[in-house]
């Protein structure tokens, strides 16, 4: 039986809207194709993916359905370049970026290719589609079907779904003029820009990512095609822009979606983002940190030593007590059994001291050799610093790694088993995940708990632009387990002394609308300080160009009112020391 495109093309008589179909997958999937028609617009000739854009300059009239694909030659380049006018031949295959089971969009693409000129001379390349906030549609995906929500038999709505619009380019040249960019520039040479500077931006010129439903479609990832040696990629921070034009044809990987790759690539505009500093504690005032300093050990860079002490001094004011995360053990990421931190944490006290700032103790409890998630070998773990000079840690026999802390009274006041010691390290909830470590510290005569928090992180979650809608993140589970195991710890604390004061601060790997934030809150037991901020400076945390929130300190009631603060001296920026912002609460005596 003879295949037959959404059109009536059969497959030997195809173009490519007739490959590409109205739907995410072609219709023509697994079929040969014959002398296809159409003009070369970019060509990818580095890399495992080489290959180049075809586009048909004569369209027909469905908007769903796109006029460019990818060829792909694998490791072998091929002989077109820009302009050409071919014929093709070849099989029309689906590509999972990432694998099927990643559950990202497939890109319709030809294999096992063979082309011939249709014309000596060079053609004009297709005009390219203009992305702008008047053609990215509000709603960012439809609703899939079946049990498991896949969008990918849907028809596309390019006028109603922003995804949608996306995939009816897919292959084809589009392009943004002057545009914002709203996540810097990667060790991969990505960066992200907006189609739409007034969706949901943020006071230094980002994209508030605010809620599941606010997924920002006007966002585009943006990588180059472009010889490396001529055109250097732009080192862009959020708030800078590309002026001019960035046009390219739309790809789709694993690493963000819709991509588009630049054969013209606009200006940098350095808008000159200044990296924040936050206002020092006053003489009665706690100023209590988190910052995850993102697998620091003895063998990361010296600068990355100085300039983490540089910003825990001069940017964040030398905090009183710091809940640091991502602290690995003395060999890094050796996988050589080691489990201890005192070389990595004595590095970093020294260096904050040649800094200028305090002499600052440290407290921690190695983990089980790979028993707590992270880069393999490296034992990542939650720890405290603190400054003796102002703040004394209650001297108490700390725990181990797989005793659970007891909260127990004392003339009214709550009392720690262990000074420090981790929340029930063998719950369930903790497999593969950072321990929370409590900490009981005294500051002027006020007793006060801190606990130091890293939750599991959310690998395995459908990605927010891939084929099944609205995506399943099945690692909230874990997150929202080990948030009431956190929350029933505070509570017994509060339980012993209502007006105790406690803390609850790290990188909690969900955002303030999620599910483990709120079983971090229920009853009551902590509130969020960061609600106090406007809506659009609550974030962090930058990725896929979304500006969000990771890092949290919550508070319980006796804590009182506090000052917070975000500072941002990372996320925003292409340099960083940490991918995280670090953040500061400031409460009175």
């Amino acid at each position: 039986m003879t295949a037959v495109s959404a059109s009536g093309n059969t497959a030997e008589e195809a173009r490519i809207h007739d490959i590409q179909g109205d739907t995410r997958v072609s219709p023509l999937a697994g079929k040969q194709v014959t002398d296809v028609p159409g003009v070369v617009t970019a060509v990818r000739g580095f890399g495992k993916a080489q290959g180049f854009w075809l586009q048909d300059p004569k369209p027909d009239d469905d908007p769903a359905t796109s006029e460019g694909i990818f060829v792909f030659t694998g490791e072998e380049t091929p002989d077109v370049e820009a302009g050409d006018s071919i014929r093709i031949s070849g099989k029309v295959a689906e590509y999972y970026p990432g694998g099927e089971e990643a559950g990202a969009q497939s890109v319709t693409q030809l294999t096992d290719a063979e082309w011939k000129a249709a014309s000596k001379a060079k053609q004009k390349l297709p005009k390219a589609t203009a992305l702008n906030a008047d053609r990215v549609p509000d709603s960012y995906a439809p609703e899939g079907k079946g049990d498991d929500g896949n969008i990918e038999s849907l028809k596309l709505q390019p006028k109603k779904h922003a995804l949608d619009l996306y995939e009816s380019l897919e292959g084809m040249r589009a392009g943004l003029k002057d545009a914002p960019v709203t996540g810097p520039t990667t060790e991969y040479d990505e960066l992200w820009v907006t189609a739409d500077p007034d969706e949901n931006p943020t006071p230094r010129g980002g994209t508030i990512y605010g809620g599941y439903d606010q997924q920002n479609g006007a966002r585009m990832k943006v990588s180059s095609l472009l010889p490396r040696e001529e055109h250097p990629f732009p080192k862009a921070d959020v708030g800078d822009a590309l002026s001019g034009t960035t046009e390219g044809p739309v790809d789709y990987d694993n690493f963000g979606g819709y991509t588009v790759r630049a054969t013209t690539m606009g200006k940098l505009k350095d808008n000159k983002l200044k990296r924040e500093k936050t206002t020092k504690q006053g003489k009665d005032e706690l100023a209590v940190a988190t910052y995850n300093v993102e697998n620091l050990s003895p063998k990361s860079d010296a600068a990355k030593f100085d300039r983490l002490s540089e910003a825990l001094v001069r940017n964040l004011a030398s905090p009183d007590v710091v809940a640091l995360e991502e602290v690995q053990d003395d060999s890094g990421p050796d996988d050589d059994g080691t489990v201890s931190a005192g070389k990595t944490l004595d590095k970093l006290t020294a260096a904050i001291k040649k800094a200028g700032g305090p002499a600052y103790e440290s407290r921690q409890i190695s983990p089980e050799n790979n028993a707590d998630g992270g880069e393999p070998g490296g034992n990542i773990r939650v720890a405290f610093l603190y400054n003796p000079g102002r703040v004394d840690f209650t001297d108490r026999k700390g725990g181990d790694a797989t005793t659970a802390v007891k909260v127990t009274g004392d003339g009214g006041k709550a009392k720690l088993s262990a000074n420090p010691g981790r929340i029930s390290p063998q719950e369930e909830a903790w497999k593969d995940s950072r321990k929370p470590l409590a900490g009981e510290f005294r500051f002027k005569g006020r007793q006060v708990f801190v606990v130091a928090n890293h939750f599991s992180s959310k690998g395995g979650d459908q990605p927010m632009e891939g084929r099944f809608q609205p995506p399943t993140r099945e690692s909230e589970k874990q997150r929202t387990a080990q948030a009431k195991l956190v929350n029933s710890f505070a509570e017994k604390v509060e339980s012993v002394d209502k007006k105790a004061t406690l803390i609850a601060a790290g990188d909690f790997n969900d955002f303030p609308f999620s599910p483990s934030l709120d079983a971090m809150r229920k009853g009551g037991v902590f509130t969020s300080p960061m609600n106090g901020l406007p809506a659009d400076e609550r974030y962090g945390y930058v990725f896929n160009g979304n500006s969000q929130v990771l890092d949290h300190a919550v508070t319980s009631p006796g804590t009182g009112k506090v000052d917070y603060d975000i500072v941002h001296i990372n996320a925003e920026f292409h340099d960083q020391a940490s991918d995280h912002d670090p953040s500061v609460i400031r409460l009175k005596r």
